[in-house]
């Protein structure tokens, strides 16, 4: 059985976004704010998609 994720759990991967990260060094603060605006984001996105009628999530939405 898989375990439940936490709501305080990140929806974005550290390791991915080190990766992404070219010339700079990433803060342990950094992922935490990321991950803020990621949800900001997709509950913007969520409301737009709403909006227009619609339960499918799509590129425009953001």
């Amino acid at each position: 059985m898989a375990k439940k994720k936490k709501t305080g759990d990140l929806i974005i991967s550290k390791s991915r976004t080190k990766g992404a990260v070219r010339k700079s060094n990433v803060s342990g603060d950094f992922y935490k704010a990321l991950d803020k605006k990621v949800r900001e984001l997709i509950v913007l996105a969520e409301g737009r998609c709403k909006a227009n009628k619609r339960k499918t999530l799509k590129p425009q939405d953001l």
